[in-house]
């Protein structure tokens, strides 16, 4: 990273992390092109060439008379952050786009996620059973296809959605209203471990910041902006969830929506969007016929690989390297022959002769329908 990139960069996560100074503010002193020397930074040349107010501008001097560089990568460092900025080469294509990115993403754990194909589940905090499953169901299932879940691990949907996608090989994102070391609600601390852990957890709030229900809302913004499309699976007509549907269809992403009964106050707001033109979705596959063409399931194909490797070694009848890869998706689930082609990309010849052999070998029965299980 060359030195002036550095100087820009730091003069965006100080201008960030200064109390007082909002994004419009950054904006004006991104615009105005005053990058280049930190000494021009006085208290009256934000005024006069930025055009911060008075306040404004004396909380800044002060930040950078007292800047540190030094004590906070050290700092960052020992709490496990990673400092993203919208200047540096990894920060997501996406979120570039949105209308309003974040300037600064504070990260822990697998930070290479923010620039996969994503796609963002939300919902009521309080779901009925019905919710509880389908979102479950719904992420694990993508995940599994390679595809990173993205919600803002609240009670309820957002929880679940976590908890389904760290079953798959595409993981999730947790976005916060909240600094990335302050876990909310508390009763998510083990989900939070591990989606730190397996995962990736972000937030544009600074370390310290005191909690405000007021940056909920701004989290939402990027949870549709990460995502190539957003399902609410369970909403009241008032639901905050709506709020991130809205901010999806602005961005010009899809949206989707899980039906539910006329009867029931948790699926108004779903039934809403449905009236309204967001997809409906009844099983993982309406969403991914969105998006065919995309590379979206190489990563799990890989990741059943891995796998069906290491089982391979350990069983008794041996197999070959495609037959491992074919049991390990059976021993998920019993799936039919067109599931077995999407998730594997093997051409049905090959995939007919693969299952030949895994029936002879009395490792899968067939069934009705062209499905196949593990005996």
């Amino acid at each position: 990273m060359n030195m002036e990139l550095m100087k820009r960069r730091e003069l965006l996560i100080t201008l960030h992390e200064t109390p007082g100074i909002g994004w419009q503010s950054i904006r004006k002193a991104v615009d105005s092109g005053e990058w280049q020397s930190f000494e021009r930074f006085a208290p009256e040349a934000w005024v006069t060439s930025v055009g911060l107010k008075l306040d404004q501008a004396r909380a800044l001097s002060n930040a950078f008379t007292n800047l540190d560089v030094g004590a906070r990568e050290e700092r960052m460092k020992q709490l496990g952050i990673k400092v993203i900025t919208c200047l540096d080469e990894d920060y997501p294509e996406l979120l570039k786009e949105s209308p309003q990115p974040p300037w600064v993403l504070y990260a822990i754990g697998k930070d290479t996620l923010l620039n996969r194909h994503s796609i963002s589940i939300v919902g009521t905090r309080g779901p009925t059973t019905y919710g509880r499953r389908t979102a479950s169901e719904l992420a694990r299932k993508l995940s599994e296809r390679g595809l990173t879940v993205v919600s803002g691990m609240a009670r309820g949907i957002d929880a679940l959605a976590h908890e389904g996608a760290l079953q798959g090989a595409g993981s999730t994102i947790a976005v916060l209203g909240t600094p990335v070391t302050q876990i909310y609600p508390p009763d998510n601390r083990q989900l939070y471990a591990d989606i730190a852990k397996n995962g990736l957890v972000i937030s544009e709030v600074p370390i310290g910041t005191p909690f405000h229900p007021g940056l909920f809302p701004l989290r939402n913004r990027i949870i549709a902006a990460l995502s190539l499309g957003t399902v609410v699976v369970e909403a009241a007509e008032r639901s905050g969830s709506l709020i991130t549907a809205d901010q999806a269809l602005e961005m010009s992403r899809d949206v989707f929506a899980v039906p539910g009964p006329i009867s029931s106050p948790k699926s108004a707001g779903t039934n809403g969007l449905i009236r309204q033109g967001a997809k409906l979705v009844t099983s993982y596959e309406d969403i991914l016929e969105e998006y065919t063409g995309l590379p979206i399931y190489d990563q799990a194909v890989r990741d059943a690989r891995g796998r069906a490797e290491s089982w391979a070694s350990n069983t008794e009848v041996d197999l070959s390297e495609n037959e491992a890869i074919i049991y390990r998706f059976l021993c998920e689930e019993p799936r039919s022959v067109d599931q077995l082609h999407e998730l594997s990309s093997f051409p049905f010849g090959l995939l007919h002769s693969v299952l030949i052999n895994l029936t002879l070998k009395r490792k899968i029965e067939q069934h009705s329908g062209s499905i196949y299980s593990v005996m």
